[in-house]
């Protein structure tokens, strides 16, 4: 695609752990994909995307608070110590992880903030692609149960971790149904 902007929205892929490396992302970078996010549009400039950012031994207490809660919340007989386990793993194999917050304003529905938060993360997503770094919004059940964790007021809610690191996936091409599929033209 000779739009630079189009290319990467349709070149863009979900990158989880597996293929990252162990390439620390700077803090540069980091910075940059954040001002990304805080490009996004938003209704009364409400501006209610908040993130927590988590490096190194930030990754290991993540992980260990994520398997804390698994152990803690999970019934006896859905437990399993491999899957409170890859709780900790998922964090512990990024390079960095970002808790995706809302801060909800009132000034708004709720909805209308969620949605500016879910723009925020595409430019997320779309900054990390143009730099080479891979990513993925993970939403698990668990982050229902990271608010005193991350220092969230009442107003504020994790709606989900954005694991990124470099990697060294192959670009592959999209799975979408066609555009035609999805459309009503009235008119």
């Amino acid at each position: 695609m000779s739009n630079e902007v189009l290319g990467a929205i349709h070149s863009r892929r979900t990158v989880n752990q597996n293929s990252f490396t162990d390439e620390d992302i700077s803090n540069e970078d980091i910075l940059t994909i954040l001002e990304a996010a805080n490009a996004a549009p938003t209704h009364k400039r409400t501006q209610p995307w908040r993130f927590v950012v988590f490096q190194k031994d930030g990754l290991n207490r993540l992980g260990a608070e994520l398997s804390r809660i698994y152990k803690e919340i999970t019934p006896s007989e859905k437990y399993t110590e491999l899957a409170e386990q890859n709780m900790a793993k998922k964090a512990t194999m990024s390079n960095v992880a970002i808790a995706i917050v809302v801060n909800y304003t009132g000034e708004l529905p709720e909805w209308e903030e969620l949605a500016a938060t879910a723009c925020a993360v595409q430019n997320m997503w779309l900054a990390a692609h143009s730099l080479h770094i891979g990513g993925y919004w993970a939403s698990p059940g668990l982050i229902n149960h990271l608010g005193s964790f991350l220092n969230l007021e009442d107003h504020q809610k994790c709606v989900g971790l954005f694991y990124m690191g470099h990697h060294n996936s192959e670009p592959r091409e999209p799975v979408r149904s066609p555009i035609a599929e999805k459309v009503r033209w009235e008119g």
